[in-house]
């Protein structure tokens, strides 16, 4: 009789929690330059989402790539992030983007126009992957946004 009880409410707390919904993908702000040297220029984003759920899950990114000016840049590398339950939540995306990339004279007409307008068009494309018991759901990424640049 004791294994019956503990296996009904094992089985109610297992059947009371959602997790077949998938955590909702609001919006990628804040993108910025938050470093840059004569090697390498740290973009920096953040991806918020809202979880409905009563339990969590993972969130991993999947080459999603960082393109500057049109020019294809550097791919976002990241760890697993852990998702909370019924809570909105952000999760970092940066990439460090060699300036041999972006300062390249084939694009020489794009340099110079970000040169004198002082910015450059940022944008990250990709898939960011969300895991729980088994299910899993992908979201697409395409945001483009201008970004100040300190010359």
């Amino acid at each position: 009789m004791k294994k019956l009880i503990i296996l009904l409410t094992i089985t109610c707390c297992f059947l009371s929690c959602k997790f077949k919904e998938k955590p909702e993908f609001l919006r990628v702000e804040n993108i910025a330059v938050a470093e840059s040297n004569s090697e390498f220029i740290v973009v920096t984003a953040d991806a918020f989402f809202n979880n409905p759920n009563s339990v969590g899950g993972k969130l991993e990114t999947e080459g999603i790539i960082i393109t500057v000016n049109g020019i294809e840049a550097a791919t976002v590398s990241s760890k697993e992030f852990d998702v909370p339950a019924k809570k909105d939540f952000s999760i970092p995306l940066s990439a460090n983007i060699p300036t041999s990339k972006i300062l390249n004279l084939n694009n020489l007409s794009g340099l110079l126009s970000s040169v004198l307008n002082k910015t450059v068009k940022v944008q990250y494309q990709g898939e960011i992957k969300y895991k729980v018991f088994g299910f899993s759901h992908k979201y697409n990424i395409d945001e483009i946004e201008d970004v100040k640049i300190k010359i």
